[in-house]
């Protein structure tokens, strides 16, 4: 039953975008204050690779998709994405 309500489709579509940074910080003063794509791939792929990330980077960092019940939302945040991978390996 818990299996049935958590399904998640971890080759879904997504993207893992980086926001500007300078001094490990966002930088919210540039010409382009969104977030640029890093890698585009699936969710599965998109978590491993900011697994990959330096600790002190992942704020940066933040993974596009298409949402996914109440548990995947349109854009998944650095400390969802630890919790996703650890579901991931759950499952």
């Amino acid at each position: 039953m818990l299996r049935e309500h958590l399904q998640t489709d971890f080759s879904a579509s997504a993207v893992l975008k980086k926001w500007p940074s300078k001094n490990n910080e966002r930088v919210k003063d540039t010409a382009w204050p969104i977030p640029y794509s890093i890698l585009d791939g699936t969710l599965d792929e998109c978590i491993t690779k900011f697994l990959e990330l330096p600790l002190r980077q992942r704020h940066l960092y933040e993974i596009h998709t298409a949402p996914q019940g109440e548990l995947i939302p349109r854009v998944i945040s650095a400390e969802l994405v630890v919790e996703l991978a650890r579901l991931r390996d759950f499952l």
